[in-house]
């Protein structure tokens, strides 16, 4: 396995143009182009069949992927945990170890990353006994950016789902791209194995979601890769001329946690400040029809995320983020401004929960355009509210004036 240079990835060099596509597995707290709208959202069943997956000692219906809106099968599930199998112990679990990973993986980064809480977007996961449950269990190995492993976990009853997948930051903008979703189930395949805690050696879940891909990595990102980076995802070395697909051979991992880990250190609070600075499609209200009303949106976003665990187990994660920022309309082809500034208001805020009853999570996006007709003013509101037991509840509603 080749690996990538420490913290030098040449992402100065992807076009300015970058996020004309859709990519949004972090914050998407600019959007790129309207996607289809989905004003309202509260199903019982998830809109996809459900197939089983192989526990070991018997089989459960899931739903194979994890979905931010209810409808869109958005990661694949390619780890599945049994036994001590809450999201709290696997928890648990990671932030123990060290980012020692010799001889299986490279001595360098981010090979030698260790685990902590993540900030990323909410999920939701389904299994026909338990229904849905949210991601409140997120973790990184890495940092936010440039380069991190990204967990997400849904406890469904008695065994707990998870998607791994090794990601990138979008230069200039809060979100991030996936490049392998394989990569991290390897790599948390052999933490499990550190943590001293499977009961069995890892199984195979079975054939159950996407193969031999799901979803893309758009050209204009893929070619600003360092070769090296490219290498190290199994993706093709030169220049590409068309997406390339996120390898993945749509058989999670299955794991027997026999053990228990002990109470990981209190969690420490996250709080830093992304500058954006990105052309991208007008988010919505768009005037034109695509590839019309491109901004260049500039200034910076905050971003702030809190842990808290309890005597009892309680497991507690409040993350906002705000800006202020400022959008030119631009002409793509040419860089030149079209229209005169306006101002763009974003904010997020998630308050997600883990007990023994599983995940809750709720969270709500608001970005707002501030200023005359035709730039603006328009506003997106996004809610998601999933919590054990319960209905949940996806809203998208744009209004445009």
């Amino acid at each position: 396995m080749k690996c990538c240079p420490s913290v030098s990835l040449p992402l100065c060099l992807l076009p300015f143009s970058l996020l004309a596509v859709a990519c949004h597995d972090g914050s998407d707290l600019v959007g790129s182009a309207d996607p289809a709208p989905i004003q309202a959202s509260r199903s019982v069943l998830p809109p996809a069949a459900l197939v089983p997956v192989f526990l070991g000692n018997g089989t459960a219906d899931i739903w194979a992927y994890l979905t931010d809106d209810l409808v869109t099968p958005q990661d694949p599930v390619n780890l599945v945990f049994t036994g001590h199998a809450d999201p709290r112990e696997i928890r648990d679990a990671l932030l123990a170890l060290s980012g020692d990973r010799s001889p299986v993986f490279p001595a360098v980064f981010p090979f030698t990353c260790t685990w902590s809480d993540a900030i990323g977007g909410l999920m939701a996961g389904f299994g026909a006994e338990a229904g849905w449950g949210g991601t409140a269990v997120q973790l990184q190995c890495g940092e936010y950016g440039p380069i991190r492993f990204h967990l997400r976990l849904v406890k469904l009853g008695a065994f707990t789902l998870g998607n791994g997948h090794f990601e990138v930051v979008i230069p200039g903008t809060t979100d991030h791209q996936v490049l392998s979703w394989e990569l991290a189930e390897q790599l948390v395949t052999f933490d499990m194995a550190r943590s001293g805690l499977l009961g069995a050696t890892p199984g195979d879940a079975g054939a159950i979601n996407a193969a031999p891909s799901h979803r893309s990595i758009p050209a204009v990102i893929y070619n600003g890769l360092p070769v090296d980076l490219k290498a190290v995802i199994g993706g093709p070395l030169g220049t590409v001329t068309s997406d390339v697909g996120i390898a993945t051979n749509g058989h999670p991992t299955v794991f027997l946690l026999a053990g228990q880990a002990a109470p990981a250190t209190p969690a420490a609070g996250q709080h830093f400040t992304l500058e954006f600075n990105q052309v991208i499609p007008k988010p919505f209200c768009a005037t034109a029809p695509p590839p019309g009303d491109f901004l260049l949106v500039r200034g910076p976003v905050v971003l702030d995320q809190q842990v808290s665990t309890r005597p009892g187990g309680e497991y507690r994660k409040i993350f906002r983020a705000d800006g202020e920022l400022t959008a030119i309309p631009i002409n793509p082809a040419t860089g030149e401004p079209v229209g005169a500034p306006f101002m763009v208001k974003v904010s997020e805020y998630q308050d997600s929960q883990a007990g023994d009853e599983g995940g809750q999570v709720s969270g709500l996006q608001h970005q707002q355009l501030i200023g005359p007709a035709p730039a603006g003013p328009g506003q997106l509101l996004i809610q998601l509210d999933v919590t054990p037991e319960k209905l949940p509840r996806f809203d998208r509603k744009v209004i445009c004036q």
